[in-house]
């Protein structure tokens, strides 16, 4: 007897998913296997399995990815201090390559012909899932269910869930619910009121942050340590990068920072409006350039500088695996090797203050700083220095 063929969902074992994975197996000869990539979101195991199962899925698999997502994507992202439009630290841009690369990691050990994703026919997420597939995956089959099917709006996904008995949690059976996407480097929301940018972000929706004004009044001093370009300890205390991040998070959570509301343009040429919360990662960006500040020269620190907006446009459209993405990486980890010492930072009430750089490195001089102590070294090059660059005004 021919085995079936087989394609493989990124699940998540809610209603979404649940409605593509039961429109698979009505559309398609095919066995369906169902894939979750742990990444730091809020995973119920117990309901992915129970949901999976009641459709008749036998392989389910839920990958814990944590480490790597941390260390191998934002890592060297915090590196590169890629901020999309001037806020957007792309902390759902950064996860759908390394979930498209485990999911064709999947699909190729289970010969599967196809792949599938649960991203509308309206966002970025496509783009990533299947620019991802493709680079991996080549001659493997994408099936992107918001794109070809006949269901247009929340209702038709209602009607298609009752008439199969797939169970619809409370807040799906009225309005369109908010837009909730969360790894353990973000959290962001999306639609409803959102929409209206003349509309503020009520309190409620916020999930990893407090507000500003319920903060404790009194600072939080953190220490990040830093070696060969990463963080790696906390209060000298060493920690793997999953749970160094997820340390920060706490701290910078409860203290009121890592808030962003942005009207961002998307790589198909819409608008959108969305609230993120990166409370770890905005006091990484904020160390790591404090760090740099006393470890790498002018010419390195303004080469990274200049490259930043195209890296993180790269990283926003879904090109992490690109090879621009990967010259510019080098570029940015020119003198990584330089990056070692300590940042301490006073968090209070949604602000971050650096409270001191401690390095062993020497682009720092404090022979150098003194006006005094420098003034024949400057008298004899300040000139030089002018007429230089009164030529290059001219030219």
């Amino acid at each position: 007897m021919k085995s079936k063929k087989r394609i493989v969902l990124a699940y998540s074992g809610g209603l979404d998913t649940s409605i593509i994975l039961k429109w698979l197996q009505e559309n398609y000869d095919a066995e369906v296997i169902c894939y979750t990539a742990d990444i730091g979101q809020e995973i119920n195991r117990k309901k992915i399995f129970s949901n999976a199962r009641k459709f008749g899925v036998t392989k389910i698999i839920i990958n814990d990815l944590k480490d790597i997502f941390v260390k191998d994507y934002v890592f060297p992202m915090i590196r590169g201090h890629a901020i999309y439009e001037g806020v957007y630290l792309l902390g759902t841009s950064i996860a759908r390559p390394l979930i498209a690369k485990d999911q064709i990691k999947v699909a190729k050990k289970f010969q599967a012909y196809a792949v599938s994703h649960g991203a509308t026919g309206k966002g970025n997420d496509q783009i990533r899932f299947e620019l991802g597939y493709h680079y991996f995956g080549p001659k493997i089959k994408i099936i992107a269910p918001w794109r070809i099917w006949n269901l247009k709006s929340r209702s038709d996904l209602i009607n298609y869930a009752k008439k199969r008995n797939i169970p619809i949690p409370k807040d799906k059976k009225g309005a369109s619910p908010f837009s909730v996407d969360d790894n353990l480097f973000h959290t962001s929301t999306e639609g409803k009121l959102l929409e209206n940018p003349k509309n503020s972000a009520p309190e409620f929706i916020f999930q990893r942050t407090v507000s500003p004004e319920k903060a404790p009044n009194k600072a939080t001093h953190v220490t990040i340590n830093f070696k060969n370009g990463d963080p790696i300890g906390i209060n000298g205390k060493k920690f793997g990068p999953a749970k160094l991040l997820l340390k920060l998070n706490q701290l910078a959570g409860k203290n009121g920072i890592g808030r962003v509301d942005l009207v961002e343009n998307r790589f198909l040429g819409i608008k959108s409006r969305g609230v993120y919360e990166t409370p770890g990662g905005t006091l990484l960006i904020h160390a790591h350039r404090a760090i740099e500040s006393v470890t790498l020269d002018k010419e390195i620190m303004h080469k990274k500088d200049a490259i930043m907006p195209r890296y993180a446009e790269l990283i926003y459209n879904g090109y992490w695996f690109s090879k621009e993405r990967f010259k510019l990486q080098k570029i940015v980890d020119l003198k990584k090797n330089k990056i070692n010492g300590s940042v301490k930072l006073k968090l209070y009430k949604g602000n971050i203050t650096i409270q001191s750089r401690m390095t062993k490195s020497n682009a720092y001089s404090m022979k150098k700083v003194s006006f005094e102590e420098n003034k024949s070294f400057i008298k004899s090059n300040v000139e030089k220095f002018i007429n230089f660059h009164k030529k290059k005004l001219r030219n």
